[in-house]
């Protein structure tokens, strides 16, 4: 269970709404007595709907507050109607008699907050800002449960080196352990869906870390198939999708999400309504040359129960990590050329045997088809006394 903080009584909320209305925010509840929350506690009546969601305008004002803070460029959810869009995809699809546990990451002012909470749904919510992480303090005292605020960066967690973690940064067990979620077997339910908009200037970088996580079962995926909702930028999401033979989307990052996770697009949304806390004000869309990026992509990413049968396992997920990354490095080559380097000119042999074409180029083998071909490498006596391991390994350190 989660560990709720105390609740303030009638007295504690009349103290916490002056010092809202003093600090020029609205109050959160919409019409309900002071010592609401109380109360239903006492009736046994949770979740508690009815907080007051402000309107776009308001949470804009607020976003722009951190003009001129060391704050990295981020985007909020502004609009109630996009907040209630987004909670209907979050609780789309998930079983009645299975309720995951919602993690949202960087939540800011709270408006999918309080739409997620109006919903019943069981949130944490995981703010890196102390200039939001009061507000968001002041909603979870005033519910009785239903709200986990804890102070810290989703993208930070389990950093390199020794010494101790020094918040935001955290520890993934830190984090599980606080939300009060044990970990699971992999084929088992997802045990937590995440939610959040990831930071436009690392997005890359981001879906790669998590990749590594995912196929190595390291942190957040130590506790099973944690299910992501990230609103990605519609040129990432056309990388994650594209088919081969696209000459310029289908990637390494492509072959490696689509062999990991299911991916669904959820929804797509106009840059022009989501705050931004830019200096200028200014929505700063990343330019794309070739692939369109007009929109945000609230895309679902849940990792595939099946992922690990076979001769794929997180013991050599790396390597597999490593074919894809050289084989796809140069699109256009013949995916022959590789594998001779890698066998001595054995490659041909292993084409036949997998009914692939010899002049295949390494872009046309789908993603499956390169599960298949890491499979048949493992197995295969051709390679055991070639460059292929020592050059992986090399690449993995250098990654």
């Amino acid at each position: 269970m989660l560990a709720g903080r105390a609740l303030p009584g009638a007295a504690g909320c009349r103290r916490l709404l002056a010092t809202a209305q003093a600090a020029g925010l609205r109050p959160l509840l919409c019409g309900l007595p002071l010592c609401w929350a109380t109360a239903r506690r006492a009736a046994g009546q949770w979740p508690s709907p009815g907080l007051q969601v402000p309107e776009a305008s308001e949470t804009e004002w607020l976003v722009q507050q951190l003009q001129g803070t060391a704050v990295p460029f981020r985007r909020f959810i502004a609009c109630p109607q996009l907040a209630r869009t987004v909670q209907r995809c979050l609780q789309g699809g998930a079983s009645p008699d299975h309720q995951p546990v919602l993690l949202e990451y960087a939540p800011g002012p709270g408006i999918l907050t309080r739409t997620l909470l109006n919903a019943g749904v069981r949130v944490v919510a995981l703010e890196s800002n102390s200039a939001f992480l009061q507000n968001l303090q002041s909603l979870e005292n005033s519910l009785d449960g239903q709200l986990k605020v804890i102070y810290g960066d989703l993208f930070r967690l389990d950093p390199l080196g020794t010494g101790p973690v020094k918040p935001p940064a955290m520890c993934s067990d830190q984090l599980f352990e606080t939300m009060g979620v044990a970990a699971v077997p992999w084929r088992a339910d997802v045990p937590v869906k995440i939610f959040g908009i990831l930071q436009q200037r690392k997005e890359r970088n981001i879906l790669w870390r998590l990749l590594f996580a995912l196929y190595e079962c390291s942190s957040i995926f130590r506790y099973g198939r944690i299910e992501l909702n990230f609103f990605i930028s519609e040129k990432e999401y056309k990388v994650l999708t594209a088919k081969p033979k696209d000459a310029r989307a289908y990637q390494a990052l492509t072959v490696l999400w689509q062999v990991g996770c299911e991916i669904q697009l959820l929804h797509m949304e106009p840059w022009s309504s989501f705050a931004t806390n830019s200096k200028n004000g200014g929505l700063a869309v990343p330019k794309a040359m070739w692939l369109p990026n007009d929109h945000l992509c609230l895309v679902r990413l849940t990792p595939r129960q099946d992922l690990f049968t076979g001769g794929l396992k997180p013991t050599n997920s790396l390597a597999f990590i490593f074919t894809v990354k050289q084989c796809l490095a140069k699109p256009k080559s013949k995916l022959i050329d590789r594998l001779n380097s890698w066998s001595l000119d054995k490659g041909g042999k292993m084409l036949t045997e997998l009914e692939i074409p010899q002049n295949a180029r390494t872009r046309d083998l789908c993603p499956e088809g390169y599960r298949r071909l890491f499979e048949a490498l493992q197995t295969s006596d051709m390679f055991t006394e070639t460059w292929f391991h020592d050059d992986g390994l090399e690449s993995i350190r250098s990654v």
